[in-house]
Parts: C-alpha cells; sequence; structure tokens
C-alpha cells in the first residue's frame, strides 16, 4: 500500500484525511504530521511562516520511519502566498528534502483544473479578502479565469474547523456564478471529505475543495487510481 505524508499546519481539519483513507477503501495510508504554526491566522506574514522549507522539513523527517512514497503539503494558504513560482519552489525543495516526489494544495487546485479541462472558475473562500485575492492571483498566473471571489473574513484555521456541513454548502451555493465551470473552496482547515458528491448535485457543476484536491494529487504522485467516488468529478481525471 502506498504511503503519502499529509504535512498539516495546527489543528483544525486534520481528521478529514483519515475519512478520506476509509472512503477510499484503505487503498493508501494518507499518515499526517502537525507542522509548526506559531500564529494561526489568515495574514500574509503568519501564511510564509507556516510554509517556510525548514518547517516542512521537519515535518517530511518525522514521517520517514513510516517509508513515504510521497509528501503533501496540505496547506493551501501556506503555499499560495508564495505567489506561483515560489508555490512550485516550495515543493521542489519539499521533494529534496523528503527524498520523495512532493506537492501542495494550491498546486493540487491547478492540476485538477487542467485535468478537467476547466479554465473558468468562481472561489468561495473563508479566509479575509485580501487573502482570498492572493489566491485568485495565484490561479490567474496559472492560466485560470476566475469569475468571481467571495471571502467571509474568518481569521483562523481553528474557527474553520468547526464549521458546520450546513455552512460548507451555504457558502459554496453563495460563491458560485453562472460563468463559472466549477466552484473551488480553498481552505484545508474546512472538512469536506464526504460531501463533495452533494455539492456538486447541489450546485450543478463541479465542486473542488481543499483536502479533496491533496489526496487526488497525492494518488496522482504515486500512481495510484483516483477512481473514487468520494472525489467527485474527479474521479475520472
Amino acid at each position: 500500500m502506498p504511503t503519502i505524508g499529509i504535512l498539516y499546519p495546527g489543528f483544525s481539519a486534520e481528521d478529514d484525511f483519515p475519512r478520506f483513507e476509509k472512503l477510499l477503501g484503505d487503498a493508501v495510508a494518507l499518515p499526517v504530521q502537525h507542522t509548526l504554526m506559531n500564529e494561526d491566522a489568515h495574514r500574509l506574514d503568519a501564511l510564509l511562516d507556516w510554509g517556510r522549507p525548514e518547517t516542512l522539513a521537519d515535518g517530511a523527517a518525522a514521517l520517514q520511519p513510516r517509508g513515504l512514497d510521497a509528501v503533501m503539503w496540505a496547506c493551501t494558504s501556506g503555499s499560495f502566498a508564495y505567489g506561483w513560482d515560489g508555490a512550485h519552489e516550495q515543493a521542489e525543495t519539499l521533494a529534496a528534502s523528503a527524498g520523495v516526489p512532493a506537492s501542495s494544495t494550491s498546486l493540487a487546485f491547478v492540476h485538477a483544473l487542467r485535468a478537467l479541462g476547466i479554465d473558468r472558475v468562481a472561489v468561495a473562500a473563508t479566509y479575509p479578502a485580501d487573502v482570498a485575492a492572493l489566491f485568485t492571483a495565484f490561479l490567474e498566473a496559472a492560466g485560470i479565469e476566475v469569475v468571481r471571489t467571495t471571502s467571509h473574513d474568518i481569521f483562523t484555521a481553528a474557527e474553520v474547523g468547526t464549521l458546520s456541513a450546513q455552512r460548507l454548502a451555504d457558502i459554496a451555493i453563495a460563491g458560485d456564478s453562472p460563468t463559472a465551470q466549477g466552484v473551488l473552496l480553498p481552505d484545508t482547515a474546512f472538512h469536506t471529505a464526504g460531501y463533495v458528491g452533494e455539492l456538486e448535485l447541489r450546485l450543478g457543476k463541479v465542486v473542488l475543495t481543499a483536502n479533496q484536491v491533496t489526496v487526488w494529487e497525492a494518488l496522482r504522485l504515486v500512481g495510484a487510481s483516483v477512481d473514487h467516488k468520494c472525489l467527485g468529478a474527479l474521479r475520472t481525471s
């Protein structure tokens, strides 16, 4: 069974990953390693601190006894905060330190959109507006048109982790746009395991969530099948 290490800052929705493990039928192991979060704040300086190369290297090293086949930096804001080029450098540095393939949630969003042939999206973010704008800029640097960005001014990941499934649906629906091919919910602090299919039915289009694309990218890194119902439209990509 392939093992993909999940590097996760702080504590909020890390329990999504064991849930995904079960939904995947235990096709892969997704051990979670909490990485250093000096301050839980959706603010640029804090986000850059979360994604420091030494922090990620320490997280990967802690998982090495598990026999990693790949590693994912499961933090959207802690990767897109570095910009398009910086997010690639971050993943490359992590791969070099871990000795296995690596990626991040921000890069996973772009790879997922490209796999689905989607280039026009709406972003439904829990973040404050300035942080949501950074994700929009990241997507635009990748050639993705963002037709609408909504934000909900939630300052901490811990608070996002307490939001209900109904709030998840409300945020997704409120963030949709008739011209968007898909809706993106970028926060890995949002519990979304088991809800993707329902969201796609409610909105009538592709919905991509942070933890969903993180798991999808993890499977791709090790060449495992992505044909799993819990991945929504990505199961056929």
